[in-house]
């Protein structure tokens, strides 16, 4: 691959991305900033940068075009409230509007189709995240008790009927009773939602659901999700094998080692993400 832009949102994911690609051999990657989102390391790592607003990102789309590049990937957070309380530009909010049902995959979706017809083809967000992408079985020090063992079940279970709706990807369980199912308010807040019902011993589970796009939206953990994990009270994280990013794995597993938190890959016989286009 010759140029490739990177749609960069919060977090160290889009830097990962960058790393990756240019470790696979990518000649050049672009960084397409959000101001007040993407951080400075991201910005760092790649070759070129090109910052719009979040509200303006009709005329990113616009520059990505001009520019043109054999692929772009969405990686990063978009903070769902700036969804509600960002200024868009006319065309931003009109595409919004066309929207009847909003949720990550409906707004991304709508970004993708404006990307192709522009021409430019928006690849899978777990490509060039080889180091990122755990398979199945147990990471941390200790392994799921058998009652987490039987939560993490029926999370999985209740994860896939939910995401057929599009509806979230993080499902909480303590002994046997689901605490919380994430909404628009994203994996964080549900995760402490749920902490306030169920204190100590829920299970999260985090999945994609069956015919998930991956081009956006893919199921991430990282560091601050073990610490809203230990804050909420919940002792073990799991989720599908290949379908999940894992950000700063060696201070995750650290942290669920001092922390007593199992943290297990679950084999969903789904499809795992590509890694490469």
């Amino acid at each position: 691959m010759d140029r490739l832009i990177v749609v960069s949102g919060a977090g160290s994911y889009p830097r990962c991305v960058i790393e990756g690609a240019k470790r696979a051999g990518v000649r050049e990657v672009v960084a397409l900033a959000v101001r007040g989102s993407t951080e400075r390391a991201t910005c760092r790592a790649a070759d070129r940068v090109h910052a719009v607003t979040l509200g303006g990102i009709a005329d990113g789309i616009k520059w990505m075009a001009a520019e043109g590049c054999d692929g772009v990937i969405f990686a990063g957070q978009i903070n769902p409230l700036s969804l509600f309380r960002g200024r868009f530009d006319p065309e931003v909010r009109k595409w919004l509007d066309e929207l009847e049902v909003k949720n990550a995959h409906s707004i991304f979706g709508k970004l993708v189709e404006k990307l192709a017809e522009r021409g430019l083809v928006t690849l899978p967000a777990s490509c060039y995240m080889d180091e990122h992408m755990p398979g199945e079985g147990v990471l941390s020090a200790r392994a799921p008790t058998p009652g987490e063992e039987s939560d993490i079940r029926h999370a999985a279970a209740v994860a896939a009927d939910v995401g057929v709706h599009d509806v979230g990807q993080t499902v909480m369980v303590k002994s046997g009773m689901v605490l919380a199912v994430e909404a628009f308010e994203g994996t964080n807040a549900a995760i402490l939602r749920g902490g306030r019902l169920g204190g100590r011993g829920a299970v999260v589970f985090k999945a994609a659901r069956v015919g998930h796009d991956m081009r956006f939206d893919i199921p991430v953990a990282g560091l601050k999700t073990l610490k809203t994990l230990h804050r909420a009270g919940a002792t073990a994280l799991a989720f599908q094998a290949g379908r999940l990013v894992l950000l700063d794995r060696e201070k995750v597993l650290e942290y669920a080692r001092r922390n007593s938190i199992a943290i297990v890959g679950v084999e969903s016989g789904l499809p795992r993400a590509p890694l490469r286009p």
